[in-house]
């Protein structure tokens, strides 16, 4: 798999997703785009925590980021879901079945009242 011009592992894709954070993490950003302070709001993470996790899902090219003044912002990588859309798919209904999924999509809302990072 070929992701940012590099290849890309079936194992570093697998290893990214062997962790129950970065799962909570590819839930709450499957819908939509988050910046960082969402995520760690949402999830009661650090800063050097989320952005650990976050990490290891851009470097799995699993996600990208872009950065608009001090704030960091995460999405799903279009390509590695172009290229993997039967995993994103199985991702997106299975990642539902996580004891965490409803209470983290509840604070995703209240996140996105707060407006924590100044969207609007």
């Amino acid at each position: 798999i070929r992701i940012f011009g590099r290849e890309t592992k079936m194992t570093d894709i697998f290893k990214a997703l062997s962790d129950e954070t970065r799962l909570r993490i590819l839930s709450l950003i499957l819908n939509g785009e988050m910046c960082v302070c969402e995520i760690e709001n949402c999830l009661g993470l650090t800063q050097s925590n989320a952005s650990r996790h976050l990490t290891a899902l851009k470097n799995a090219g699993i996600l990208s980021s872009s950065k608009q003044a001090q704030w960091a912002y995460y999405r799903l990588n279009e390509e590695f879901c172009n290229e993997n859309q039967e995993l994103i798919n199985y991702l997106t209904y299975k990642l539902k079945s996580l004891s965490t999924y409803q209470s983290d999509s509840q604070k995703r809302v209240k996140c996105n009242q707060l407006d924590l990072c100044n969207k609007k």
